[in-house]
């Protein structure tokens, strides 16, 4: 299994509380860690709406929905992206997991995913495609940095069974 033990500039690794937050979901409603409390919360972040790796990231976890739901785990998925994008996202390939926007990169500075990327020579910021296994009681009990979408969803939903 593939874990990593810190998220490099994070201070993030497994057995650390996660970071608290409160942002807005594509349902219009907001979203808090605490609203996960006496669950297993999978939090993945991804770089931006509607890319070819973003949608298939968001597509596995969304086919995976009901056996995660059975494991006693909820998926959540972060990004840059608007509420409004979220929502066009969510409705054009049927997504059912829950979408969150941290426009303000609060979020993903705390859980240390904003980072500076290089493609082409070009460097710039972005998200790191990172996902958290965050346990009932809200400490981090896994981490997978830099993700691979191939396979993904299955590890995870793998490592919420094995929490159980």
């Amino acid at each position: 299994m593939a874990t990593a033990k810190k998220v490099t500039g994070s201070g993030l690794e497994a057995g650390v509380k996660a970071p608290a937050f409160t942002l807005p979901a594509d349902d219009g409603r907001t979203a808090s860690l605490k609203d996960f409390k006496g669950k297993t919360l999978v939090l993945y972040f991804y770089p931006k709406d509607d890319t070819p790796g973003c949608t298939t990231e968001a597509l596995d976890f969304t086919a995976q929905k009901a056996a995660f739901a059975r494991a006693g785990a909820v998926v959540v998925g972060v990004s840059k992206d608007t509420v409004a994008k979220h929502g066009k996202f969510r409705d054009k390939h049927g997504l059912k997991i829950q979408l969150l926007s941290d426009e303000t990169g609060e979020m993903l500075e705390a859980y240390g995913v904003w980072a500076e990327k290089s493609l082409y020579g070009r460097k710039f910021m972005g998200i790191n495609r990172t996902t958290f296994l965050i346990d009932a009681k809200g400490v981090i009990a896994q981490i997978w940095p830099k993700v691979k979408v191939k396979g993904h969803a299955d590890e995870v939903l793998a490592a919420v069974k094995a929490l159980a």
